[in-house]
């Protein structure tokens, strides 16, 4: 090895991400009760109508719909959440409808 130079390994960097946007405000990322659905059923036909009209939709519900086949009352309740922002936006939607 005494002929031989050391080789010398070649360092590939990773990429750096890039720099993070500013944090939205707070009150444009709070989240509103738009509509209240009796079924998931209701609340899909609900949300695609919404995010039809470019609206994002959150869906929140108390029951976990593959544990339980039926559901009681206001148990399978979905409420969907909009961005406080397009809050006006998604109930003219909504009359509409």
């Amino acid at each position: 090895m005494s002929g031989m130079a050391a080789r010398r390994a070649k360092i590939i960097r990773f990429p750096t991400p890039p720099p993070k946007a500013p944090a939205p405000d707070r009150a444009a990322a709070e989240l509103v009760e738009a509509r209240r659905c009796r079924d998931q059923t209701e609340a899909l036909v609900v949300r695609g109508l919404l995010e039809s009209e470019g609206i994002q939709v959150v869906p929140r519900s108390r029951l976990a719909p593959s544990v339980y086949p039926f559901s009681v009352g206001h148990q399978a309740e979905v409420v969907l959440l909009v961005a406080a922002a397009d809050l006006p936006r998604a109930l003219a939607v909504l009359a509409r409808a």
